[in-house]
């Protein structure tokens, strides 16, 4: 019987010596978290290269209005980049009267069950990056938020409120719609958007096919504000491409910029995925990658 129990300790010590050398394989779970009194739930997709013993950026991507965890991870497809530049994705879920469906974000003037309870969604977002940064080696100065329509303006909102953590957003199809916004320090800012968006429009205002009614802001005026804010260089170097005219500003405080890329004909759309985002989503352009783009300017753009 003592030689059983020492050949099973043995074999015991061999196993968990082969799960410290063996990598994880990627995974994706939903979590949870309880904020004012709300249980809020997000996607959580770790990529197989992760080393606890190396600093690592973290990506969070928000869904649209009326969409969901699952959905923005579809749109998005951050996980294949996230396996393959080596960073941490997290989907976050907005609230709403269903459990899982019709979800917003509290972006300001926008949208929603969120902005019309003002669910603390800012104070979510802090207390969900700082559960993960008790469980991953998250790199402080190189944490970035990304979203589509409603959840690019939740973006720009944490960039207003939350200018100490995130170093870099990437806003689609989502304008600045927080009036109060007075962000601590300078955030870089890529922010992606169509001409031809009904929905929220280029030059702001009510769209012809919007269903929350809001006078948006234009993309000028929310770029305007963070060249101003980030004390920009007004002149950009500009590009031209198939579909797309590019400017950015790279002279910025504390190394930040600000990028804008106008899809000419855009509607509302991620570009580069694999369709509509959602019922009130139009055929998203091939003509670039909007995560792959967005990605390579977080990697440019951490943190000083």
């Amino acid at each position: 019987m003592k030689r059983i129990q020492i050949t099973l300790l043995a074999l015991t010590f061999s196993l968990l010596a082969c799960v410290q050398t063996v990598p994880a394989t990627p995974t994706d779970s939903t979590e949870s978290i309880t904020h004012d009194g709300i249980e809020r739930t997000y996607i959580l997709h770790v990529p197989s290269s992760y080393d606890a013993s190396k600093p690592i950026p973290l990506v969070l991507s928000f869904h649209g209005g009326g969409g969901n965890a699952e959905n923005q991870r579809r749109v998005s497809g951050f996980n294949e980049l996230a396996d393959k530049n080596g960073f941490i994705v997290v989907y976050p879920n907005g609230t709403g009267r269903l459990d899982s469906n019709v979800l917003t974000w509290n972006g300001g003037a926008c949208c929603g069950y969120a902005a019309q309870n003002q669910i603390d969604d800012v104070g979510f977002v802090r207390a969900l990056i700082a559960e993960l940064q008790s469980q991953y080696n998250i790199d402080p100065k190189r944490i970035y938020a990304a979203g589509f329509s409603n959840g690019g303006i939740m973006s720009y909102r944490l960039a207003c409120e939350a200018a100490d953590i995130f170093a870099a957003i990437g806003p689609v199809s989502g304008t600045l719609n927080y009036a109060e916004c007075d962000p601590s320090e300078p955030v870089s800012v890529i922010h992606i958007h169509g001409t031809d968006d009904t929905h929220l429009p280029y030059d702001g205002g009510v769209g012809d096919d919007s269903i929350t009614n809001v006078d948006y802001e234009s993309v000028e005026e929310s770029i305007n504000f963070w060249l101003d804010h980030d004390q920009c260089a007004k002149t950009p170097k500009s590009a031209n491409q198939p579909e797309v005219r590019i400017e950015a500003y790279d002279e910025c405080a504390s190394n930040s910029a600000v990028h804008l890329y106008t899809i000419v004909g855009g509607k509302h759309a991620w570009p580069g995925s694999d369709g509509p985002a959602g019922p009130a989503g139009d055929e998203p352009t091939q003509a670039i990658s909007a995560s792959e783009v967005i990605w390579e300017f977080f990697v440019a753009h951490p943190k000083p």
